[in-house]
C-alpha cells in the first residue's frame, strides 16, 4: 500500500492535479484589480517547474525508444 502512495504514476497524477490548480489561481489572480504582478510571477515560475517535473516523469514512466 505504502508503495502505491509514492509510485511514480501517483506522482504524476498528484502533480497534474497541482499544476491545473495553479493554472485556476493564475487566471483568477489576472483577472483581479490591481493585479499583484510579484505574486503572479511566483505562481507562474511554479508552474514551470511542475511542468518539468512532469514531462521528466512522463519520460521516464513512458521512454522512447531511439529512432
Amino acid at each position: 500500500m505504502q508503495e502505491n502512495l509514492h509510485s511514480p504514476h501517483r506522482q504524476l497524477i498528484e502533480l497534474r492535479m497541482e499544476h491545473a490548480d495553479l493554472d485556476n489561481l493564475i487566471d483568477r489572480a489576472a483577472e483581479q484589480s490591481p493585479v499583484d504582478e510579484l505574486s503572479l510571477r511566483r505562481l507562474k515560475k511554479r508552474r514551470l517547474l511542475l511542468r518539468d517535473q512532469i514531462t521528466r516523469l512522463e519520460i521516464l514512466l513512458d521512454p522512447k525508444e531511439p529512432a
